[in-house]
């Protein structure tokens, strides 16, 4: 009786031998699939990728000249703009000056409003 219980438990050990061996390989088949699951992405990610700067380029070529045509025409209208300011600038520079220089120079001393005569 006692050969045959260790035979038994020596059936059982062997056993969880061989289910920790299978368990083993599907943890490791479990990672190999993760990996491989990985590099499938990455390997889509960068074709996305490289299509959607293929097609980002092209419409960045289609629309160039039109950004350059509206920059030309911002640049041109900015210089009217500046020759404007500029012209009337020369224009009227000597007479606000001498606005300025009378408002200063000449001064009418005067009560502020808000000052009582002491005695009234």
């Amino acid at each position: 009786m006692a050969a045959q219980q260790s035979q038994g438990i020596q059936t059982l050990l062997e056993a969880e031998k061989e289910a920790a061996k299978v368990v083993q390989q599907a943890r490791q088949y479990r990672v190999q699939r993760l990996k491989d699951a990985r590099s499938e992405a990455t390997k889509e990610i960068e074709a996305y990728k490289k299509t959607k700067e293929a097609e980002f380029k092209n419409f960045e070529a289609s629309h160039a000249g039109v950004t350059q045509d509206a920059q030309a025409a911002v640049d041109k209208d900015t210089a009217g703009r500046l020759q404007t300011i500029t012209d009337s600038y020369q224009k009227h520079k000597d007479v606000v000056v001498k606005k300025l220089l009378d408002r200063v120079v000449l001064v009418k001393p005067e009560l502020h409003r808000n000052l009582k005569k002491v005695g009234q």
